[in-house]
């Protein structure tokens, strides 16, 4: 039986108990490609210099709403782009009550192949201050 998500070498990369490459599969893939979306910066592949939400060009960014109302829209973007498997429901990005220089960005989505909800949430590092 195929899987309906598909599969992809592991995020990050690692070896199985065999020593092969490590291969996640369903959910578990598509999380991890989430993970790749938002941790790639644009232009930083070569081959396919759009792919990426490029989140790292908020690193000397205030820690503020416009901030956060950016990073929703890069976020929100790149994954409508590169990732067919989901539905997003909701990104919403607010200041890390932990750590004044971060943000807290929280994916709710469900999956296209069976309408499961789910959420993923990444600590965005900010350089600046409310």
């Amino acid at each position: 039986m195929s899987n309906i998500y598909g599969q992809g070498i592991a995020f990050p990369p690692r070896l199985d108990g065999y020593g092969r490459l490590a291969w996640s599969v369903g959910e578990v893939n598509i999380r991890e490609s989430i993970a790749v979306i938002l941790k790639t910066n644009v232009r930083e592949r070569l081959s396919l210099p759009t792919f990426g939400a490029g989140l790292g060009a908020f690193l000397f960014e205030p820690n503020n709403a416009g901030t956060h109302a950016r990073i929703a829209h890069a976020i929100e973007t790149a994954l409508k782009q590169w990732e067919p498997r989901i539905s997003l429901s909701e990104v919403s990005v607010s200041a890390d009550p932990a750590n004044v220089e971060a943000a807290i960005a929280t994916i709710q989505y469900s999956l296209v192949a069976t309408g499961a909800s789910e959420q993923v949430s990444l600590s965005i590092p900010l350089g600046g201050r409310l």
